[in-house]
């Protein structure tokens, strides 16, 4: 059982780096580098790098709604990424209004 719960927290967390790196993908935003902002003493993240061959092209890509990635990174305690993202929401969001 103890098994189980954590092949599916695994599992789980690399649905939501598959997530982020799509968002990212989606917004033209290096996945790596908001990582490394968010993280700057964590020089590699695995994860993250098998993430990053799963995304797809942004065209070929469903939209991923900006409150879902913040959720998902939240639920899974990575607030220093959320907030980078976060800011990354704010920068386009003013671009776009300008």
């Amino acid at each position: 059982m103890e098994q189980k719960i954590i092949e599916s927290y695994q599992h789980d967390e690399k649905m939501m780096i598959l997530i982020y790196a799509q968002w990212c993908i989606n917004h033209d935003l290096d996945p790596k580098e908001l990582y490394q902002q968010a993280y700057p003493h964590q020089v590699k993240n695995p994860e993250l790098k098998a993430a990053l061959e799963l995304t797809v092209p942004k065209k070929e890509s469903e939209p991923i709604a900006d409150q879902t990635v913040l959720n998902v990174l939240h639920l899974f305690g990575n607030d220093d990424l959320a907030f980078v993202v976060q800011h990354e929401m704010n920068s386009q969001s003013n671009s776009k209004k300008a």
